[in-house]
């Protein structure tokens, strides 16, 4: 657990015009530098930007050569220290339309699905895929394990 005086190097933005107020952002801070610990690696800086479907499409578009929709795209900016160990560096766009979206769907809370998409892009930094079956399945029991280490806190 981290130095309570310390700041924990994680970040939330809000891209125009999207407005929205991250509840708890400390609570979020200690959540999400408790899974990067959990699976040892080092914390260095991490981003989370809220968005518009257009800026996510655009990016999803230029970025990665996808024409669709997403509600996450996760940018992996580290690099290996001189000790070699494994650091965490990196931006997680997320689309609020998509979660809003996606949360009415799922029915459950707007909150609840912007912190599963938030473990979701964290652990895509942690190298966890989602392109094969097998690969979705064990994200979203580790997004579920993620949740739950929330609600502890």
């Amino acid at each position: 657990m981290p130095n309570p005086t310390t700041k924990i190097p994680i970040f939330f933005h809000v891209e125009a015009p999207i407005t929205y107020q991250i509840s708890h952002p400390l609570r979020l801070q200690k959540w999400l530098d408790t899974l990067i610990q959990n699976c040892q690696y080092q914390l260095v800086e991490l981003n989370f930007i809220l968005c518009s479907d257009e800026y996510l499409h655009k990016m999803n578009v230029a970025y990665l050569q996808h024409d669709t929709l997403t509600d996450v795209i996760t940018f992996d900016n580290s690099d290996e220290d001189e000790t070699g160990a494994t650091q965490i560096e990196g931006d997680i766009f997320i689309s609020l339309e998509r979660i809003i979206e996606n949360a009415q769907t799922y029915q459950v809370s707007t909150e609840e699905e912007l912190y599963r998409v938030m473990a979701h892009g964290t652990l895509h930094l942690l190298g966890y895929g989602d392109k094969t079956p097998e690969q979705k399945t064990e994200m979203r029991n580790k997004e579920d394990e993620s949740l739950a280490l929330l609600k502890e806190m």
